[in-house]
């Protein structure tokens, strides 16, 4: 139920009572909070009906080159007092930072509705089992069985510090995702994300990942090589994701594992991708975790690449600002671009099977791994539905492949780009892209999985 854990007011109250007690150095508090509710399906079954509810601070103190971070989820006075007093011992004795860059300041705060739907917010068990049984509904009739999990949830994220930071923002999300799987391998998938829970088409989904299912079954093999590709959204969007952590960050660029050389041409000249968090067609998220505005970042413009996600650490060493994309700091991974947008074309998936003579149809992707960081070389494996393409017609399902592929090398190939996009969130990093499907010449197959890898 969302209540005062969500109430901007009384929780900026909260953290400049945190801020207030803190003696001597910088400071800055994160709040994170949210309701979550859950309602999963196997074997063709509601089984599972859950809620979780949760807020959390994270103090992070800093004295010259000297941090410390500690985290509570007892919001009282006693448990602010300890958490400080945790986070000063932890500064105190740890290592100089030389590279520590300084808090952020004062910056605009964007709209705190963006992404906020009462609907979503107030979405009960109920409804959740009604989409559920849709889904389940399609497979049922098409004799297959059917798990998966519909979610809702609100999330609110709110920064303050010593140097004038004072945000907060508070976003809804519905997801739905159902696996369904039958006789001779036959397996579908299928996703739907959005802010706003009404709209999910629950039926929908359950007869995309039914359709993808039944043509899936009894699939053969294909030997291994490059063949032209139709990349279905879930695909790209597992490609971009991969990309963001490859190469979209300022860190990466820094320490020179990325592939974008900023101003020159890394990909085709139709390939045009940047993150936004104030775009409504995303899952908006308007703030970073050091409370700075999201700005929208161009990365690949026209194929050259054009511009990286930075946050403060790595905005000082550039000599520019963060354009608020920071984890909780410190961390490892530096700066990550969530809200990921691929530019569409004109075409439609349609018309890129009848332009194809031969190759595959890839539904998506998964176990992705990077060999590669400079070449953004990715490996991984199909799933839930890859199929033989011939004369412009799908001619029969194959067995899922492992590919091994330099993104940027294939994205310099792209055919054709559909008219028509999709939000995907990622399956466990929680990225979200809104992309295109693609048709692709020449991308590496090197080899059909076995039953341990996934096939």
């Amino acid at each position: 139920m969302v209540g005062e854990i969500h109430d901007h007011d009384a929780v900026q109250a909260l953290l400049q009572r945190v801020l207030g007690m803190v003696r001597g150095g910088q400071a800055e508090a994160l709040y994170t909070a949210r309701d979550r509710a859950l309602t999963r399906f196997a074997n063709s079954r509601i089984h599972q009906n859950v809620t979780d509810h949760d807020a959390s601070l994270r103090l992070r103190l800093i004295d010259g080159e000297r941090t410390g971070v500690a985290s509570t989820n007892r919001l009282d006075d006693d448990g602010l007092q300890r958490v400080i007093g945790q986070a000063a011992a932890i500064r105190d004795h740890a290592a100089p930072n030389p590279d520590q860059a300084a808090l952020p300041g004062r910056n605009g705060q964007p709209d705190p509705s963006l992404g906020y739907v009462a609907a979503t917010a107030k979405a009960d068990p109920e409804l959740r089992a009604a989409g559920a049984r849709s889904v389940i509904a399609a497979g049922e009739a098409a004799d297959l069985e059917v798990s998966g999990a519909f979610s809702t949830e609100t999330s609110t994220l709110a920064v303050a510090n010593t140097s004038g930071v004072a945000g907060a923002h508070t976003t809804t999300q519905a997801k739905l995702v159902t696996v369904m799987m039958g006789e001779g391998g036959a397996s579908g998938y299928a996703q739907s994300t959005r802010t706003d829970v009404g709209a999910i088409d629950a039926s929908g989904v359950g007869e995309d990942a039914a359709d993808k299912a039944l043509r899936s079954a009894d699939a053969g093999e294909l030997e291994p090589g490059e063949y032209d590709v139709i990349l279905e959204e879930y695909a790209v969007a597992t490609i971009l994701e991969y990309l963001s952590f490859d190469g979209f960050s300022a860190l990466a660029v820094q320490e020179g594992r990325s592939f974008m050389e900023l101003g020159e041409r890394v990909m085709g000249d139709n390939v045009t991708i940047w993150d936004d968090g104030n775009d409504p067609r995303g899952l908006p998220s308007t703030i970073d975790y050091e409370g700075v505005s999201k700005r929208r970042v161009d990365l690949v413009t026209d194929g050259v690449a054009t511009g990286v996600v930075h946050d403060a650490a790595t905005a000082r060493r550039a000599g520019t600002t963060s354009t608020g994309h920071a984890l909780p700091s410190p961390n490892t991974w530096g700066p990550i671009s969530w809200n990921l947008f691929m530019a569409p074309g004109s075409s439609s998936k349609d018309a890129m099977l009848a332009n194809t003579e031969r190759g595959i149809w890839v539904t998506r992707f998964h176990y992705v791994n990077i060999v590669h960081p400079k070449k953004a070389i990715l490996t991984g494996m199909t799933k839930d539905g890859t199929f033989l393409i011939e004369n412009g017609r799908i001619v029969r399902p194959l067995r899922n492949f492992r590919f091994t592929q330099s993104i940027p090398e294939a994205f310099s190939r792209i055919e054709a780009i559909s008219s028509q996009t999709r939000l995907v969130e990622a399956e466990y990093s929680g990225i979200t892209a809104r992309v295109p499907a693609l048709q692709i010449r020449g991308f590496n197959f090197t080899g059909v999985t076995g039953r341990e890898e996934g096939g």
